[in-house]
């Protein structure tokens, strides 16, 4: 489906320049399925950017992700997949695209809450530094909003995005130092003093026929909606930014592929413990 622009107020404190930016020779699809007919343009930009280095789900995972429908929730969550395509009225031209998941607590016996971690986000070289990136940064937090309302959950209910982002090593891909530095400068904040994984995005037969997952080392980036000025996070929350990530992971991949990952999140920091919140490239 097609839609306005998001309001300013859901840009990033850095990234409140995009704001004057002008969408008159844009649209913008919200895509919800496989069978929109633009499905396959987004993916394969997606696919073509991410897919060789193993940081793209495989087609049929997207598939069942798709198929979660927010305004019922199971197993006290509620979750909502979307694709965004930004592209050129006139031309049909790529501009940028993205993809993200709402994963929202809606079990009452809980505080309610909506992390939406940030998949993949590919803007086109010729609409960098225009201010489209700071508004594909901005969309998830329309679509936590629509999540929050079709699980009846309270709509002032906290929001945090959560970006999973590769170690910076000198040795590392250039493109990985621009991307924090994009980041950091838009007012998102690194999770200090924790080690996460992203679990193993390959086939299971891939897997199984090399002895076993492969979970990547992670930094995991945060955008609190309305706390981006805050340095500390306690650890509970932590804990529940990433519980709530690894159980969106648990519905496309199988309990023995995700095991080491669960192990390794009783590490964490105790639930009263001030974790810091530092610079993206720090």
């Amino acid at each position: 489906m097609t839609d306005a622009a998001p309001s300013p107020a859901d840009l990033a404190p850095g990234d409140a320049k995009s704001g004057s930016m002008d969408w008159t020779p844009f649209e913008i699809h919200r895509i919800r399925s496989t069978r929109d007919p633009l499905f396959d343009i987004a993916y394969q930009a997606l696919w073509d950017e991410f897919g060789a280095a193993h940081e793209m789900e495989q087609r049929d995972v997207l598939e069942r992700r798709f198929a979660w429908d927010a305004a019922r929730p199971t197993d006290g969550y509620a979750l909502l997949y979307e694709m965004i395509l930004v592209r050129r009225r006139d031309k049909g031209q790529l501009a940028a695209v993205r993809d993200h998941v709402v994963i929202a607590r809606a079990d009452p016996t809980s505080p309610p809450r909506a992390v939406v971690f940030l998949s993949h986000n590919l803007v086109a070289p010729e609409f960098r530094r225009s201010g489209l990136a700071g508004w594909m940064r901005a969309f998830p937090v329309q679509t936590a909003r629509a999540c929050l309302a079709a699980a009846a959950l309270p709509a002032d209910a906290p929001i945090t995005l959560v970006g999973e982002m590769e170690p910076l090593t000198p040795d590392g891909p250039t493109g990985v130092l621009v991307r924090l530095k994009a980041y950091e400068k838009a007012g998102f904040r690194k999770v200090g003093r924790i080690a996460y994984e992203q679990p193993d995005f390959r086939s299971p037969a891939a897997i199984d026929a090399t002895g076993g997952p492969r979970p990547l080392p992670m930094n995991l980036l945060v955008r609190r909606v309305g706390r981006e000025h805050e340095t500390t996070i306690t650890g509970g929350e932590v804990r529940d930014v990433v519980e709530l990530l690894y159980h969106m992971y648990a519905r496309a991949f199988r309990a023995r592929d995700m095991a080491g990952s669960y192990e390794r999140l009783a590490a964490y920091p105790p639930r009263d413990a001030e974790v810091p919140l530092v610079l993206p490239t720090g």
